[in-house]
């Protein structure tokens, strides 16, 4: 048993097992996890290096703020690049790779740039990279650009199908936490057309992770049931796996969707795309 993983309680699915891999290794999570707690339940501490001096990088968050989780998740024409761990829903098959190292994650070449960082003074850049000018166009800016960034952008054609999509609404709920879900329960018992969005696929916020109890019963319980009467009202509708980007002129908000993000290909066959990349919300 891993000392990251408790033996009970959570809200994982025990009974569900998930294979996944992680640099080409072979790992196992369960229903519920993130990719950022089915590693740490892998003892992989170690998720990334840092942009500059390529120094050890471990999970600090637990949601979308996270700064050193980054990975790229997929091969090839289906790689996606710079993903967080922590908001990544784990499924079966799912594959991911460390960034911004060279050979392995563990032992990184590009650290020993950290033995250099004394000399690195604030200006050292502008100051250094001015002479000669020459050397301006065949030898910084490749060394820099090479250097730069931290996924790598892919070049093959992109295989999976994006779609815009409009909706109309009374009232526009961002973010299913406890507030978000009563505010949504009670416009949508009054007759509302209510539209709930929040970024990750299990719906509660805070609710989650709260050890108290509401109306007689654990607080992630409360939250089910309050989206279990939601999905049972016509006039509400419920976006998990959506953020909402953007506030614009005319009451318009831009949101993408995760449609079929969460498996390791989209059922083939479906009207269904990979990412609603712009859905715009009239409120």
């Amino acid at each position: 048993m891993s000392a990251y993983r408790l033996p009970t309680g959570g809200l994982v699915d025990r009974s569900r097992p998930l294979a996944f891999r992680f640099d080409g290794r072979s790992m196992r999570g369960f229903a519920g996890d993130t990719l950022a707690s089915a590693l740490l339940a892998n003892d992989q501490v170690l998720v990334g290096r840092s942009f500059k001096y390529h120094r050890p990088r471990g999970i600090v968050s637990a949601g979308s703020s996270e700064p050193n989780a980054l990975v790229t998740i997929g091969f090839g024409a289906r790689s996606d690049p710079n993903t967080k761990a922590t908001v990544t829903e784990l499924y079966a098959g799912l594959a991911a790779r460390s960034q911004n190292r060279w050979p392995a994650l563990s032992f990184d070449v590009g650290a020993v740039t950290g033995l250099l960082s004394p000399f690195l003074a604030v200006g050292f850049y502008y100051k250094t990279f001015m002479w000669p000018a020459a050397f301006w166009e065949k030898v910084y800016e490749p060394l820099i650009r090479r250097a730069s960034g931290l996924g790598r952008a892919v070049l093959e054609p992109d295989p999976e199908r994006y779609e815009k999509s409009w909706a109309h609404c009374d009232l526009l709920i961002v973010g299913a936490g406890p507030t978000g879900l009563m505010a949504a329960l009670t416009a949508g018992r009054a007759g509302l057309r209510v539209i709930l969005a929040d970024e990750d696929f299990r719906l509660g916020g805070s609710l989650l992770s709260e050890a108290r109890v509401i109306d007689s019963v654990a607080a992630h319980v409360f939250a089910d049931r309050v989206v279990a009467e939601l999905q049972t009202l016509p006039n509400v509708t419920l976006f998990p796996r959506t953020t909402v980007f953007g506030w614009y002129d005319d009451n318009v908000l831009g949101a993408v969707e995760r449609v079929q993000k969460h498996v390791a290909e989209p059922a083939s066959g479906t009207a269904q795309p990979r990412r609603r990349r712009s859905l715009p919300i009239w409120v």
